[in-house]
């Protein structure tokens, strides 16, 4: 019985295929922070939640921007992850700065081509 061959990346709406391998490189070399670097602790959890609410709240988001990679550890946010324009990507900073807790903001957003 021959192994089943993968499937190739599935096009996208704009005729290219999704490949994040260099992206799950990146965070795999432990280099940078990712979801899994998200603190335990009860405060960090919170804050994370919040500025979660406060994405999620805005319509004017697109689903990319509403699903961004956050981190929260003693009041520094860390925001990861594509979304659609600069004006979204400032709009995301924005308004993980404007909730209350939020000391730092270290935004490495990228504008999904």
């Amino acid at each position: 019985m021959a192994a089943p061959q993968a499937t190739p990346p599935a096009a996208t709406s704009t005729g290219h295929a999704a490949d994040n391998t260099a992206v799950n490189a990146r965070d795999r070399s432990g280099d940078t922070p990712t979801s899994s670097s998200q603190s335990n602790d009860a405060s960090d959890v919170k804050l994370a939640a919040a500025v979660r609410r406060a994405l999620t709240k805005d319509s004017s988001l697109s689903t990319l921007a509403h699903n961004v990679k956050l981190m929260a550890s003693g009041g520094s946010v860390t925001l990861r992850g594509p979304v659609k324009s600069e004006d979204e990507k400032s709009r995301v900073e924005s308004i993980a700065r404007s909730v209350a807790g939020v000391s730092q903001v270290t935004n490495e957003l990228e504008i999904k081509p």
